[in-house]
């Protein structure tokens, strides 16, 4: 399927069924960048922020980092993830995916999450979820490291994270990171937060968990699962957490090389989200809109490339509403029914109401922690 046609096939259908269910507008802030954070907090309720980052806050440090970057680029999320379910791409493995990657117009940080399928199906498969990641990570960075920060010490002081044989767990003054134990694989953590995390603070807000994505998974005593993935050069190791300054660092000469010559946002080496890779999905925050309205130069929308079984289907929109970005999305009605399924791979992939959905996942192999 040519996703440049698919884009434009539903592109105004989409961008209407999506403004529908922005967030109402609020007076624009005085200035965008001093009153973003501020607007943010503002936006969800004390425990939502742990509630969403719970499913990957234990994941190794640059994996996160890709994870958060990608999720506020839901379409590309959704095209990269049909494009691996084409199995020549999906056996695409070292040079030859890096080099199939270098044609796709995607973020780097999209790009790199082809190497981890799971992660990235599970993305497409939650796609509410991953837009409101995506959006509370560009409205305000510092408190969505907060918040990992935060998961990621109460995992330790449960006794639930430690340095193993897939990772590295170290503790300085409070800040933990959490990076591969091996130069050549890393391992993805399918955990369980009712676990991991120990009694949750939030009960109107509890934690998500996607076991479905991840297949047979076999949770050892301390509520884990392992899922290898080769590490695929250039597209590991180019983000770095600031955890001191609250901010996520990138290789410019690594991210421009993946991002066909072009070089992050901005003039120094914290990542600033690229709105040229949004399209046209509408920022739910109101300072995000205020910040971003207008910079994205594609058409189409999230929906825009999903929703058919073959090139000859017309297009047909989902009925339900699309949350706004920052709302509770509990498992029972008040999350968004799935979208048809574009794909024949996924025809066993059942329609869903809420996020702890059975999907179906690629590869993998348990380990024990």
């Amino acid at each position: 399927m040519k996703l440049t046609w698919v884009r434009t096939v539903a592109s105004a259908v989409i961008v209407t069924c999506l403004a529908a269910s922005a967030v109402p507008a609020q007076e624009p802030a005085a200035t965008a960048s001093d009153q973003a954070a501020p607007q943010a907090l503002q936006q969800f309720a004390p425990g939502q922020l742990d509630q969403m980052l719970a499913p990957i806050a234990l994941y190794p440090d640059e994996l996160l980092g890709q994870v958060l970057m990608a999720a506020g680029y839901p379409l590309e999320v959704v095209e990269a993830d049909r494009w691996l379910q084409d199995p020549a791409n999906a056996a695409l493995t070292g040079d030859q995916l890096v080099a199939a990657l270098g044609q796709q117009p995607w973020d780097p940080s999209v790009k790199s999450l082809v190497a981890f399928p799971k992660v990235l199906h599970m993305m497409d498969g939650q796609l509410d979820w991953t837009e409101s990641l995506g959006e509370a990570f560009i409205d305000n960075p510092s408190a969505v490291m907060d918040e990992v920060q935060n998961l990621r010490g109460r995992a330790e002081a449960a006794g639930k994270l430690r340095t193993n044989a897939q990772e590295v767990v170290t503790d300085q003054g409070g800040v933990i990171t959490i990076e591969t134990a091996s130069a050549q694989t890393v391992y993805v953590p399918n955990y369980q937060p009712a676990v991991v995390y120990g009694p949750w603070l939030y009960p109107d807000w509890p934690p998500y968990y996607f076991p479905g994505f991840w297949g047979d998974c076999a949770f050892d005593d301390f509520g884990y699962c392992w899922f290898g993935f080769p590490i695929v050069l250039p597209l590991w190791g180019w983000d770095h957490w600031d955890w001191g300054r609250r901010r996520l660092d990138v290789d410019r000469g690594r991210y421009t090389s993946l991002n066909h010559g072009r070089p992050p946002s901005g003039g120094g080496d914290a990542w600033e989200h690229d709105p040229s890779h949004r399209a046209s999905v509408p920022y739910q925050s109101p300072s995000t809109r205020e910040r971003f309205q207008g910079a994205s130069s594609h058409p189409g929308g999230v929906e825009s490339a999903r929703g058919y079984e073959s090139e000859t289907r017309a297009y047909a929109p989902s009925n339900s509403r699309l949350p706004p970005a920052f709302e509770s999305y509990d498992a029972g009605a008040g999350a968004r029914i799935q979208a048809e399924r574009g794909q024949s791979s996924r025809a066993s992939m059942s329609s869903f109401g809420g996020f702890s959905h059975g999907g179906g996942g690629r590869g993998g192999g348990g380990g024990r922690r």
